[in-house]
Formats: C-alpha cells, sequence, structure tokens
C-alpha cells in the first residue's frame, strides 16, 4: 500500500498545535512539503523549525486569522499567484465555545459559519485550479464527531460542522471527476486544549474535579481513554495519500469507538 507523500504539498491549517501540528509533522514524515497554516506568527516560525530539523523539506508558513476571512482571501490569492499549488488540503479549525444552542446570540452562529465554512470555501476556491492541473487533490475537513450525533453543550458547534459536512459532501459529488477527493474525519474527545477548555467547563458547572470529569468522559469510550492528537493525523494522512484515490464523501470518526451510531 502506497501511504507516501512524496513529491505532494500540503496546506495543513491550524497547525500550531493539537490535530494541525501533528498532521503536518505525519505529512512531513511521509515525504510532503508542509506550509503551516495559523495566525501566532512566533509559533509559526518555532514549528517550522521544527518541522525543518526533523523532517528537511521545502517547507514554509502563512500567517492567517480565520476570524477574518477578508484578510485570509487577500493572503492565500498572494500567496497562490505567486506560484504556489498544493496536493493536499487540511482545514482544521478550533471550534466555537461551548453552550446551549437556545441561549446562543445570532452573532455566534454568524461568526462559526464564517470561521469554518466560509473560510474552508476560501481555501477550496483557491487552491482547487492548481489541484485540478495537477490531476491530484485531497481536501480532508477535520470536524467533529457531532456530524454522526450532536453533542450536549455544544449547539453552535454542532450546527456549523453540519453544515461543514453537508458542504463536503456536496463538493466530493462535484469533484470526483478531477481525480479530488473531499472527506471528512471527525475527532472524538482528543487531549488537546480544546478537551482542556471543555473538561475546564464542564467542572465549573457540575461541581465536580477535573479528574472526575475526564473519568465520566473516558468511561463513554469504548476505548477507555482519550485520543492522541497523531492518531487523528494518521487517518487524515491515508485520506490524503494515493492509495485513499477511491474513498471520496465520507465523514470517518476516530474516536475510539464513541460514536452511538454506524
Amino acid at each position: 500500500m502506497n501511504v507516501s507523500l512524496s513529491g505532494k504539498k500540503a496546506l495543513v491549517c491550524g497547525s500550531t498545535q493539537g490535530i494541525g501540528w501533528a498532521t503536518a509533522l505525519v505529512f512531513a514524515e511521509l515525504g510532503a512539503d508542509v506550509t503551516l497554516v495559523a495566525r501566532n506568527e512566533n509559533k509559526l516560525k518555532e514549528n517550522l523549525k521544527i518541522l525543518e530539523n526533523k523532517f528537511p523539506g521545502k517547507h514554509a508558513y502563512l500567517v492567517a486569522d480565520f476570524s477574518k476571512p477578508d484578510e485570509l482571501r487577500a493572503e492565500i490569492s498572494s500567496h497562490i499567484h505567486a506560484g504556489n499549488q498544493y496536493h493536499i488540503l487540511v482545514n482544521n479549525t478550533g471550534g466555537p465555545p461551548a453552550g446551549p444552542a437556545h441561549t446562543a446570540e445570532t452573532t455566534s452562529y454568524l461568526q462559526a459559519f464564517s470561521q469554518h465554512l466560509v473560510c474552508n470555501q476560501i481555501l477550496v476556491q483557491n487552491l482547487l485550479p492548481g489541484m485540478k492541473e495537477m490531476g491530484y487533490g485531497r481536501i480532508v475537513n477535520v470536524i467533529s464527531t457531532s456530524v454522526k450525533i450532536p453533542l450536549n453543550n455544544l449547539g453552535v458547534s454542532n450546527t456549523v460542522r453540519g453544515a461543514v459536512a453537508s458542504w463536503s459532501k456536496t463538493l466530493a459529488n462535484e469533484l470526483g471527476g478531477f481525480g479530488i477527493t473531499v472527506n471528512n474525519v471527525l475527532p472524538g474527545a482528543t487531549e488537546t486544549s480544546r478537551l482542556e477548555n471543555i473538561i475546564d467547563n464542564k467542572s465549573e458547572k457540575t461541581g465536580k474535579s477535573k479528574e472526575e470529569v475526564s473519568q465520566s468522559m473516558t468511561s463513554a469510550v469504548p476505548a477507555g481513554r482519550f485520543g492522541k492528537p497523531e492518531e487523528i493525523a494518521n487517518a487524515i494522512a491515508f485520506l490524503a495519500g494515493p492509495s485513499a484515490s477511491y474513498i471520496n464523501g465520507v465523514s470517518i470518526p476516530v474516536d475510539g469507538g464513541r460514536t452511538g451510531s454506524l
């Protein structure tokens, strides 16, 4: 089975930490040239040095703030017009704050929709011509298991993630004939700063200790533990590779078996 990404260029969003950073490392290990994307330039520079030292290649970074779609459009457009083309795009952005759907402000929905779906669309539209020209494209969206079953107290996130999943399936139908696949990876509870925030929030609201909250959450996972960022990254890397050429338009949970649906 060919899992090599040698000769491929990948744009990985949210790649200063968590799943995005783990994905960048796996891609580089498999031979890809990786462009890191995030808003923290200092952290991007640090990670770029690590990447170049561990897996030498033509790696780079791009500063982009997904809360400002117009700025993202200008940055990525300029980057592509400078001659950069990408075989792989990983859309990965931190989720909206926790809270019930019925109490969320309408501005929270609009902000999340913009940060996730609109920014994803901007990136796809800019990278798509190059993918079509090269006859190879892999778009992988890191979403959430809430696409299968909504998660309690994540109202805005559940809503927007569902929209991104439907957008992805539509793109998969439209782009399959160009050698481009569009798939979603749905992480379960994974050891990232996002999970830490969720545990902190539950601890404050319930009065339970963080350890009690963690134990309660892992008890719902057949694997009996939280996932590790690199375990999510491995699934993303497979979907980005040549061996996944006939996998298109699917949403794959990587959650230790927690999601209670097929």
